[in-house]
């Protein structure tokens, strides 16, 4: 029985469960299709990473004796979708008798799968994504009767089951979570270790010609892509980072330095994301380290705990609550998203520094995304939808599954406190003890009303203050709520005005 193996553009692994089935009289479907190169205004560098990624992993299958049917952006008209090219693909090779596809990471693509069987009248076979620790029963099974789904537990939960820096049933340590000490702010005179970076072969070339004539006016620019495509270079990139960056990682995690996009973190999640790399060999690499003692335990704590407490709880919680999930907005926020989420061009230092990153690098770090762009997001209100369609487009490493619990979750709180406990809501203070972003800025983060005032400031007292009826019984809001109501009635009337101001003019910040 010869079957299509239908391979997606972020399962680039040969351990892939569709691939492990595969025999030589089977016929294997690649394809660079335009719906999932626009559906959002990807990144270029995203595009570039995934269709190179895609052809250099062509050639490998084809090395094993493998038949692939390899469908190039804009070679076949007509073909804009995965049903085209799997139309396309049984057109010419008919004697195939059955479609088999490993369960992919997007809900709107996998009820397009779904779709297969009736509509090709072939035997349909969705195997599931065993690249993910916790598979979705598990994950179900764990959430099941909880009243709250909260990741510290659900990561526990991983380290038992993984086994990884655990001693029988205790903590390496004796503690689960080294969180408190992943967040100094980094000496601007630290010396910085840059991750590993990758020229252009002939074929990353050929594709990134390709993304500026029919993705002009993306974000980015192919001239400086210098990722890695292939699982090889992925995992000397990945080693790179354990021998070289993670040492220093735990501690400096959370920190932000000007005209430093990267610090000591790996990159690596765009590479995981798209399949370069496995999660229990890069996990297993990490523990090996600080047995030999090469890395101290909250670096190696802190980099597990992202990869199979945060990345598996988002896709659980995923695939658990979608679709209802995506439409929700809990605190109301419509506002339109200011233009220089797009441009970086904007007076605030610290937002012009995390779009600029992202501009140049389809990259920003965690705490760029959820302190400085998320939270002015959150605390000025803009539109759920817009904002998580942004963070989807703009980043290497996102996909709908892990993006959208992370934006809509996490930093907007959009889901009303499913994912996280609090709103990860912060004046300007947070942002300079964490950063030297502050400094030279035009806005001044110590004050709150003045004609320079950091826009941080007024606004996330004004986001308390609206938000009040969804947010007081917040235990974890009661000292801010406290605070508030001690200030003076003519005092926060000056706050709320100057909040007002800087929400009707947010194109000029």
């Amino acid at each position: 029985m010869a079957k299509l193996i239908v391979i997606l553009g972020d399962q680039l692994s040969p351990a892939l469960a569709a691939l492990r089935q595969a025999s030589t009289d089977d016929v294997i479907l690649l394809a660079e299709v335009g719906r999932e190169a626009s559906y959002v205004a990807h990144h270029k560098h995203k595009i570039i990473l995934i269709f190179s990624a895609m052809r250099h992993f062509s050639a490998v299958l084809q090395q094993q004796g493998l038949q692939v049917c390899y469908l190039r952006f804009t070679e076949h008209s007509g073909i804009e979708t995965m049903t085209d090219a799997v139309s396309y693909a049984l057109q010419q090779y008919p004697t195939l008798d059955g479609i088999t596809v490993t369960h992919c990471g997007e809900f709107r693509l996998q009820q397009e799968i779904n779709s297969w069987q009736q509509q090709f009248s072939l035997p349909l076979s969705i195997l599931d994504d065993d690249r993910f620790i916790c598979d979705t029963p598990r994950f179900a099974a764990w959430a099941k009767d909880k009243k709250q789904l909260r990741m510290e537990y659900f990561y526990r939960d991983m380290r038992r089951y993984t086994g990884l820096l655990m001693q029988g049933d205790t903590p390496e340590g004796g503690k689960w979570n080294y969180d408190a000490e992943n967040r100094k702010a980094c000496p601007a005179d630290l010396a910085q270790i840059p991750p590993l970076q990758f020229a252009p072969d002939a074929i990353t070339a050929e594709v990134i010609t390709l993304v500026e004539q029919y993705f002009p006016d993306n974000m980015g620019s192919g001239d400086n892509f210098c990722y890695a495509v292939t699982g090889k270079d992925a995992r000397r990139a990945f080693l790179h980072f354990v021998q070289q960056q993670l040492p220093v990682f735990g501690d400096y995690q959370d920190a932000m330095l000007l005209n430093q996009p990267f610090l000591f973190h790996s990159l690596c999640s765009m590479y995981l994301n798209c399949g370069l790399l496995d999660v229990r060999w890069m996990c297993n690499k990490v523990q090996q380290a600080y047995q030999q003692g090469l890395v101290p335990l909250n670096a190696a704590e802190g980099f597990i705990r992202q990869l199979i407490g945060w990345r598996e709880y988002v896709r659980g919680l995923y695939w658990l609550l979608m679709p209802d999930y995506k439409q929700r907005n809990g605190l109301q926020a419509k506002r339109a998203l200011p233009r220089f989420y797009w441009h970086g061009k904007t007076q605030m230092r610290c937002m012009q520094q995390a779009v600029q990153h992202t501009i140049e690098h389809a990259y920003s770090h965690h705490i760029q995304r959820l302190m400085i762009t998320g939270n002015f997001a959150l605390l000025a209100g803009l539109s759920v939808e817009q904002v998580t369609d942004w963070y989807l487009a703009v980043y290497a490493d996102a996909y709908e599954w892990v993006e959208l619990p992370n934006t809509l979750g996490m930093a907007l709180f959009a889901d009303g406190g499913v994912l996280a406990s609090k709103p990860y809501a912060a004046s300007g203070a947070y942002i300079n003890r964490m950063s030297n972003y502050c400094k030279n800025c035009v806005y001044n983060v110590k004050h709150t009303t003045e004609a320079d005032a950091c826009p941080f400031n007024a606004l996330y007292w004004d986001f308390l203050n609206r938000n009040q009826q969804q947010l007081a019984a917040n235990p974890r809001l009661a000292l801010p709520f406290a605070n508030w109501h001690k200030r003076s009635d003519s005092d926060k009337a000056a706050i709320l005005a100057k909040a007002a101001a800087t929400l009707q003019q947010l194109e000029q910040l």
